[in-house]
């Protein structure tokens, strides 16, 4: 008889074990962050609502390897999700990267109106990929920070500007501006500011107190160069051991907490503004209206060398069609 309630007991363990589905998720963001706070939240109530049949183990501050790594081991099935800026995305599916292109946006309802407009596509288009979309994770309006006042186009010329080693994007900005850029990984950016061998940097407000470039640069132009876009992937192949119900908890729970962290980031980025205005770093702003056209159209010119590397010209078309339109029957929210 003990045998038995022995056999009994591994027989319903095992049961358990077996019903019970492990999401190894990976991120840069570092443990405190408000990224990871909300990555928590979301972790918890999706294994509240499963009843404990699906979590996810979270391995933060790049520990599981950079966003190329973590994609690697994603592809082999030691991870099986992770948290990814326009570099990653674009790694997977290139058309993507037409969220992150220079000037197309520029307001955050703008920015809301075309995520949501592109969802269903992209998301079908990363299915055929082998990833689940969850959810966009925006990084924010990434701005210039230099050493010297910037203010015109032709200011930008005497920059000694960073670029994003390997980020077409990047490229094809800095070029449209006739700026020779000089790539640099992300860890060496700040070594480059103090020795001079960069004195420009393009980041949002946030990353750049995060990683103390503010503390080497003096002034900062306040004319959004580009949103920076980011999402959570799932490996469709873990995402298919969940039944129906847990994958329809999974992206309703999706939705709603990376809709609050992209709130919460452009909360943080306000705060981040404050912060940097605080520190002693000047705003020149651009208000000339030819002068501001004249980067508008230096971000038509790069998106317009994007065609064929990243996606196709009826692709950025119809985007940009889609966001005339939207000021046209939504006055005011430009520049907001």
């Amino acid at each position: 008889m003990r045998f038995f309630y022995i056999a009994l007991f591994w027989l319903l363990l095992t049961a358990t074990l077996f019903g019970q589905t492990t999401i190894k998720f990976a991120t840069l963001a570092p443990e405190g962050s408000t990224w990871m706070n909300v990555m928590a939240e979301f972790s918890q109530a999706v294994n509240t609502q499963t009843e404990g049949k699906v979590k996810f183990k979270i391995y933060p501050g790049g520990v599981s390897g950079d966003e190329m790594v973590v994609l690697r081991k994603i592809r082999v099935g030691q991870l099986h999700s992770g948290g990814f800026t326009g570099v990653g995305l674009g790694e997977i599916l290139p058309e993507v990267r037409i969220l992150d292109v220079p000037f197309l946006f520029r307001s955050n309802e703008e920015v809301d109106f075309i995520t949501a407009k592109l969802f269903d596509y992209f998301s079908k288009k990363f299915e055929e990929k082998g990833f689940i979309l969850l959810g966009w994770t925006e990084v924010g309006f990434v701005y210039v920070f230099t050493n010297k006042p910037v203010n015109s186009v032709q200011d930008m010329s005497g920059v000694k500007m960073w670029m994003w080693e390997g980020d077409p994007i990047a490229e094809a900005t800095f070029k449209s501006i006739n700026i020779s850029p000089i790539p640099l990984s992300v860890t060496d950016v700040l070594t480059s500011l103090q020795t001079n061998l960069i004195n420009g940097v393009y980041i949002s407000p946030l990353a750049c107190v995060a990683l103390q470039w503010h503390t080497r640069v003096k002034y900062m132009l306040d004319l959004p160069l580009a949103d920076a876009n980011g999402a959570v992937l799932l490996a469709k192949s873990q995402f298919d051991k969940l039944d129906d119900q847990q994958k329809e908890i999974v992206k309703n729970l999706s939705r709603e907490y990376f809709g609050k962290l992209t709130r919460m980031s452009r909360a943080d980025n306000a705060k981040s503004l404050d912060i940097i205005k605080k520190s002693g770093i000047q705003f020149t702003r651009v208000t000339d209206k030819a002068e501001i056209d004249k980067y508008y159209q230096s971000g038509k010119i790069a998106r317009r060398r994007l065609i064929g590397k990243l996606y196709d010209e009826n692709f950025l078309n119809q985007v940009e069609n889609d966001l005339e339109q939207y000021r046209l029957q939504s006055p005011g929210t430009a520049g907001k």
